[in-house]
């Protein structure tokens, strides 16, 4: 049985709750390509759940992987390593692609030939109902690139590696520059969407910050909590802010303008996820009950949009701006309620033999 890694496990956990506590948000302004805020309280506490506790979520999940698997296990061949990660993710994943493109249809939440359809394309995307699946996709194509810099990595000293993350820091400008300056940037046009940075952006530079963190900082436990919780506070403020300045009240806007500085690669959620990171790191001991849920949690992601659906619309009963909770408490107990719910049906699911096909 393989050694439990204590503040892995919580990562794990608190990130799994965080993302559902942001799909709770997204219940009080996200209405699809265009959204928008009814009042004053639910731009202040979506600001608070979603962009100053909720963005790091994704990262964290990143760098976690990307923290246990590089470099690669002496010995281990790309297939090895392809045949290992990808039967333990590909089967639920496609499980539940499967699930989200049908079970819709058995309650009204489409016709059956949209189902149908939807059904056609899994091959090709996530169906409707399984928007939070896109995760996903980035987390495959980290697993196809880990065999190729793994070699680099296990070989690259400090200051190498910190050459990159400085590129990489630099390429999370990119989403601002793109909405503020131009959205064609370093060689992109209709014919090329591949810049200058493209190779050096994205979620592979949170993997080479997993393993810059693991492998060459060596800072005292009491700098990383000082560091982190600065780190972590700045980006959090800066990314709740940039919500609350653009979400105007009645104000109907385009999602990703409104989410202007909330894309996983900015520097403000890079900050607040290297912050977050560092305080976790400070954990040296995990109860049972946490290295429990650890287990459960990517059968939990994949479902949570089940249970979250039906939830949100008993607690926000078709007013979002009076629902039968006050906003502050409404967007945490549904992610909690949410949480709770995925967690007992996950657990009660790992019991049957081949559960792992289902949950993972």
């Amino acid at each position: 049985m393989k050694e439990r890694i204590a503040f892995v496990d919580y990562i794990r956990v608190i990130a799994c709750l965080l993302v559902m506590v942001v799909h709770a948000s997204e219940q009080f302004y996200n209405m699809g390509p265009i959204s928008q805020v009814v009042n004053e309280d639910n731009r202040l506490w979506v600001s608070i759940y979603d962009g100053f506790f909720g963005r790091i979520s994704v990262p964290l999940f990143m760098i976690v992987s990307a923290f246990l698997l590089v470099p690669m296990k002496p010995g281990m061949t790309m297939s090895q390593f392809y045949h290992r990660r990808f039967l333990r993710i590909l089967p639920p994943f496609i499980c539940f692609l499967v699930l989200y493109a049908l079970l819709p249809a058995t309650w009204g939440g489409l016709t059956w030939d949209d189902a149908i359809e939807q059904l056609k394309m899994v091959p090709f995307n996530f169906p409707l109902w399984g928007g939070h699946l896109w995760f996903m996709y980035p987390l495959i194509s980290i697993y196809l690139i880990i065999p190729v810099v793994s070699p680099w990595l296990e070989k690259s000293s400090a200051k190498d590696e910190r050459i990159f993350l400085g590129i990489f820091a630099f390429s999370t400008l990119i989403p601002w520059l793109h909405r503020f300056v131009s959205p064609e940037l370093w060689g992109e046009c209709f014919w090329n969407q591949y810049s200058a940075l493209w190779y050096c952006s994205g979620y592979l530079g949170y993997l080479v910050l997993a393993h810059y963190i693991r492998v060459h900082l060596k800072w005292s436990k009491q700098k990383k909590l000082t560091i982190g919780a600065i780190s972590f506070v700045i980006g959090g403020l800066f990314t709740a802010w940039s919500f609350w300045w653009k979400a105007v009240p009645g104000l109907q806007m385009e999602t990703p303008m409104m989410e202007w500085s909330w894309e996983f690669c900015t520097p403000n959620v890079l900050l607040a996820t290297f912050g977050s990171f560092l305080l976790f790191s400070c954990i040296q001991k995990a109860p049972r009950w946490i290295n429990s849920l650890a287990k459960l949690t990517f059968g939990m992601y994949l479902m949570h949009i089940f249970f979250l659906t039906f939830i949100a619309e008993w607690i926000i009963s078709g007013d979002v701006a009076n629902p039968i909770l006050p906003v502050w408490f409404a967007i945490p107990v549904i992610g909690l309620l949410t949480f709770l719910c995925c967690a007992v049906t996950t657990k009660i699911i790992s019991l049957i033999p081949g559960s792992k096909y289902i949950i993972g």
